[in-house]
């Protein structure tokens, strides 16, 4: 656990050493709940508090995922500057480099999207003790997944141009077939199916649930989807690390 915690520890460092990236990490959610929000906010989505509080398990999911990934971008630096050859050849495991590097994009993630949650009071949102502890623990629980399928994503990318463009081509449509902004109950058949097979969607969902109490997906239902993404991704992490050509 200690060389998974080092690991960790080694690119929250990464992070915080780069409060620009912070700042600008916050952008895109923003401009989705307060801009996006304000103008679609007297639509017919507006089920709790208004349509900006509807969108807010959304955005947050917005934030964790591209966060996520965008953390994972790191391990096709570490790549290009030989980081990841001096990890492969230290006494750490795979399993533990591979724990270690999805531990700490979710820990990136997670803590990203942590400065969204102060905004909520603006938009109506009431967070109880117990309904906070919730969250906190449905949002660890998708950034894990998020940061394992960043990471398997990544892997095989050895150019840190190639990757950011193949990453967001997956992710807008991820998110958008995640009922984030809309009512999957709503939403064409051809949307539900495929949102089926979206992991934002369980995460989003999961998240949203806790604010309102109301699930569209049973949340044992969620909790298994992800659970399987994340061990499935883990595992690609894993294998993809034992390989030679790394």
């Amino acid at each position: 656990m200690s060389n998974v915690a080092a690991i960790i520890w080694f690119d929250l460092k990464r992070f915080w050493a780069s409060p620009l990236r912070i700042l600008f990490g916050l952008t895109q959610p923003l401009l989705y709940l307060f801009v996006l929000g304000a103008a679609l906010r007297s639509g017919t989505y507006a089920e709790v508090s208004g349509y900006q509080a509807y969108i807010f398990p959304g955005v947050v999911g917005l934030s964790l995922m591209f966060t996520a990934t965008s953390a994972a971008i790191g391990i096709v630096h570490d790549r290009q500057t030989g980081l990841l050859n001096a990890l492969l050849v230290s006494p750490l495991g795979r399993i533990e480099i591979a724990a270690g590097k999805i531990g700490a994009g979710a820990v990136v993630a997670w803590a990203q999207s942590l400065l969204l949650l102060p905004f909520s009071p603006a938009i109506g949102i009431g967070l109880t003790a117990p309904r906070l502890m919730l969250l906190l623990c449905a949002m660890a629980f998708a950034a894990l997944t998020f940061s394992a399928l960043g990471l398997a994503l990544a892997l095989p990318f050895r150019s840190v141009i190639v990757f950011p463009v193949v990453s967001n081509t997956l992710l807008l449509p991820m998110f958008f077939l995640s009922g984030g902004l809309y009512p999957l109950d709503l939403a064409p058949q051809w949307i539900r199916f495929a949102a089926a097979y979206d992991p934002a969607a369980y995460g989003v969902d999961l998240m949203r649930g806790v604010l309102t109490t109301q699930f569209s997906i049973a949340p044992a239902q969620s909790v298994a989807a992800l659970a399987v993404c994340l061990i499935a991704a883990g595992w690609i992490v894993a294998r993809r690390l034992s390989r030679r050509d790394v």
